[in-house]
């Protein structure tokens, strides 16, 4: 056990195929859970905080150490448990948990089944099943320049949160680093307001995305203006797909959250539902500014379109000028190219150089028509 702010460093778990299962029977029993969707041997990472307003303690459960942990009870002075899992894919795990904390059938099924779209669901108490809301959201981080996404599930009780995450690392280290700080506003609410940092946490860390997409876009209008090559128009297009991608995942959570701040569960506090109108408005102003993205990415590539076939115009332009003027001089070099016994001015003294003038005054003359008309 260790206590602290920072989070313990761990090996990644392994990545698990994103395989769609179209036909899922409804309601998964955490003692059936098919083999394509989870494995008893499957990489998996959990640890747990505990935390009230005097104290926490933050610690990592071993498989080991498994059975231990399920078959304990926190400590008395805890008021929230937050369970954190890394790895949707450990039967082992997602059964024992599903048992202990009453989690609904439907509820698993959506949490095995990647690729959901993000929803809220409230689940009301029974003989089987305790109170729960769960919610599926899509939390976007920034990999090497590349857009990561993955499904977070979360299911809140009265006093426990349990968060499930696809692989490691996440974008809540400000949120463990609140809980470690004596007196925060998060030590000193309920677990709904936990449930609410960690959505807000994950909307709030579109806007570096998005910092990073505008700059990447006004690079890329730059590049388009200033010399329009295809690897600008392959990045153009690569940044459209990240824009939609952040777009598909971002969209829903208004309706989710509207929803949150609507509806009135036992499970969601009055205070909490109350911050995520400041979440709600976060959401709203993030769709506003990649919609506004990504009329700004449709307009560079009609931008490098248009640069283009300006520069074809230009170039051809300039071909059309010339052939235009070696028209005329080419005539007159076919009439003295004949050869005809009875040519006047072969005879002329001054005839080859008279001809060359005449060349050059009828080029100059042309050029000078051309720009008196604006053509060049």
């Amino acid at each position: 056990m260790t206590e602290g702010n920072g989070r313990p460093n761990s090996a990644p778990s392994g990545n698990r195929s994103h395989h769609a299962r179209v036909f899922l029977e409804a309601g998964l029993d955490s003692d059936d859970l098919p083999r394509d969707l989870a494995r008893p041997d499957a990489p998996v990472q959990l640890s747990v905080t505990d935390y009230c307003p005097q104290r926490f303690e933050y610690h990592d459960i071993k498989a080991e150490d498994l059975e231990g942990f399920i078959a304990a009870h926190r400590p008395e002075w805890s008021r929230v448990r937050w369970i954190d899992v890394d790895g949707v894919n450990n039967s082992t795990v997602i059964s024992a948990l599903a048992k202990k904390y009453g989690l609904h059938p439907l509820a698993v099924e959506d949490l095995v089944s990647i690729g959901q779209r993000p929803k809220v669901d409230f689940y009301e108490a029974s003989e089987e099943f305790q109170a729960r809301l769960f919610l599926v959201m899509r939390m976007v981080m920034l990999e090497q320049g590349k857009l990561k996404v993955e499904q977070i599930s979360i299911f809140a009780g009265h006093t426990t949160v349990l968060t499930f995450q696809e692989t490691s690392g996440d974008v809540w280290d400000p949120i463990r680093q609140r809980i470690a700080k004596a007196g925060s506003r998060l030590r000193e609410n309920d677990a709904s307001f936990l449930v609410y940092s960690l959505i807000d946490a994950v909307v709030d860390h579109c806007f570096p995305i998005l910092e990073d997409l505008g700059e990447k876009l006004e690079d890329l209008e730059h590049r388009i203006l200033e010399n329009p090559t295809p690897d600008a128009l392959r990045d153009t297009y690569r940044l459209k797909r990240e824009l939609l991608t952040l777009r598909k995942s971002v969209w829903p959570m208004r309706e989710v959250i509207h929803q949150l701040q609507g509806e009135t569960n036992e499970c969601f506090s009055e205070t909490s539902r109350t911050y995520m109108r400041d979440v709600y408005d976060h959401v709203v102003q993030i769709i506003d500014v990649i919609e506004a993205y990504r009329e700004t990415s449709l307009g560079l590539t009609e931008t490098y379109m248009t640069v283009i076939g300006n520069r074809m115009n230009q170039i051809m332009k300039v071909l059309t000028i010339i052939g235009t003027i070696f028209i005329p001089l080419t005539f007159l070099a076919g009439v003295y190219g004949m050869n005809f016994k009875f040519f006047p001015e072969l005879e002329w003294k001054w005839a080859y150089p008279t001809f060359w003038a005449a060349c050059f005054a009828l080029a100059i003359s042309m050029i000078v028509w051309f720009r008196k008309h604006k053509w060049l």
